[in-house]
């Protein structure tokens, strides 16, 4: 009776076993054959480029750098404008010349590393954009900081080229160039102070380049860092998701490359996103993170003050990890921190789901910097839409600034890609642009079914531009005139 037990139980182990592998060999076959019955991916999405930085490369200085980088864009001209320059049924591809999205119809080509000299610069300024962007993203801080400073925007390795550039990226070339850019401001402005500014996983960039300068006891070589958006944490499905590259080696299909395949609209943003360059942010987050628990606290007085500018809402990096990961791990009283809350009137937080400042009041009662929640005032119903400035101060102190500023008509939340731009910018904006010439999709309303067209509803109605951009740049301005540390 035993002997029969014991057999029958194996036998419906067995089965258990087989009928679990058949459920998970389903599942995967149905997630391939889903990824794989996506768009027809184009040149831009497989076509690589031999003329980009690697850190392996021989160059010495930033000026190698730009010839390599035009280099690069020649190569891009001949393997593919050349190639599209017939394709005038895409009137909204940036890779075909002379569409509302060809980069050439813009004044400066943003998707190209910049440099501005200036005989009477008190500083030197770097500014790093981020994942899938180019340097457009900084270039309104640019020109707004560039009658004081010596301006250099770095095009990263990878970006403002084509889509398939971010297959097969690696954080550590980025960082490399990131090195670069930034020796040849040391050695152009040898007596001036260095600032940097970036955009999230620039941010995550200029964050590396310091804490690994600390861990090899090196000289620090930024005075001040403004971190817009910051990469500091991730979702791990980030890094969970590589195996659709490993899937897509082992069976031939390119298309499990890609998290999305999308038509290229934006001038100078990839609207294609690879699956490899979700990893590389997390990888690159998850080594700050080492770096930060490998350094002495004493060793972290040496890193220079940080200011961060965050949405509360951000559905690209953690909010929570930014308080958390790197505010809370400083411990600092000179950093600074400026939280955009959503808007909160009635309507708007009638169908609020999850509000996401659950996760972070308790993080906010008690800190050990100085931190500012830009939210709606609520003293009086008629101005719900106007917010105020809430400062935390590292002594404990709370006290409420009017800004006279609003929330516009429509909009519940700014976005992880919306805080470098302000109202007028002609391309993220809601009204900018040159109509019959040049795209503007800030102000792209369009409507009908969904599913029918090639871009998802939840990337046309994203908000672009941040109403308190006036601010964002008046804090800056602040932060940089601020007594530097002993």
């Amino acid at each position: 009776m035993k002997t029969l037990l014991l057999s029958s139980s194996k036998q419906l182990a067995l089965a258990l076993l087989y009928g679990l592998l058949g459920i998970v060999v389903a599942v995967v076959v149905a997630g391939i054959w889903l990824l794989n019955n996506r768009p027809e991916l184009s040149p831009w999405h497989t076509s690589m480029l031999k003329q980009e930085y690697h850190r392996n490369l021989p160059l010495t200085s930033f000026e190698q750098y730009l010839m390599l980088e035009d280099k690069l864009f020649d190569e891009m001209h001949l393997k593919i404008y050349q190639q599209t320059q017939n394709l005038i049924h895409q009137p909204l591809n940036r890779y075909v010349r002379g569409s509302y999205s060809d980069p050439a119809k813009w004044p400066q080509n943003w998707n190209r590393s910049f440099e501005w000299p200036n005989p009477q610069a008190e500083y030197a300024l770097l500014l790093l954009h981020g994942m899938s962007d180019s340097p457009y993203s900084m270039s309104h801080l640019a020109k707004h900081f560039a009658p004081s400073a010596h301006v250099l925007g770095l095009r990263l390795p990878g970006h403002g080229t084509l889509p398939s550039s971010l297959v097969s990226l690696s954080w550590r070339d980025m960082a490399s160039a990131v090195a670069l850019a930034t020796r040849h401001l040391q050695q152009a402005l040898p007596d001036k102070p260095i600032y940097v500014m970036a955009f999230s996983t620039g941010a995550a960039l200029a964050l590396n380049h310091e804490l690994e300068a600390l861990v090899q006891h090196r000289p620090q070589a930024y005075q001040r860092m403004i971190f817009i958006s910051p990469a500091i944490g991730l979702t791990p499905v980030a890094a969970a998701a590589k195996w659709q590259n490993e899937l897509g080696l082992v069976l031939g299909l390119e298309k499990l490359n890609w998290n999305a395949i999308q038509t290229e609209y934006d001038p100078f943003k990839y609207n294609s996103f690879a699956v490899n360059a979700g990893d590389v942010v997390y990888q690159l987050a998850k080594r700050n993170q080492q770096l930060l628990a490998a350094i002495w606290t004493e060793q972290l007085t040496d890193l220079a003050p940080i200011l961060t500018f965050q949405s509360v809402a951000d559905n690209t990096v953690s909010t929570p990890d930014v308080l958390i990961k790197l505010y809370r791990a400083l411990g600092r009283s000179d950093d600074e921190l400026v939280l955009f809350d959503i808007n909160r009137d009635d309507i708007n937080m009638s169908l609020v789901v999850n509000d996401p400042m659950d996760a972070l009041k308790p993080l906010i009662s008690t800190v050990k910097y100085d931190l500012t929640l830009i939210q709606n005032r609520t003293l009086d119903a008629q101005v719900k839409r106007q917010v105020e400035a809430v400062h935390y101060s590292s002594k404990g102190d709370v006290t409420h600034e009017e800004l006279g500023l609003f929330w516009p008509n429509g909009v519940y939340s700014l976005s992880h890609v919306a805080l470098p731009f302000p109202k007028s910018d002609p391309l993220y904006g809601p009204s900018g642009g040159i109509p019959g010439f040049r795209v503007n999709i800030g102000s792209a309303a369009t409507r009908g079914e969904r599913g029918v067209l090639g871009v998802p509803a939840a990337d046309i109605l994203r908000q672009k531009w941040n109403p308190f951009y006036p601010y964002m740049v008046e804090r800056m301005e602040l932060f940089i005139a601020s007594p530097e540390k002993d």
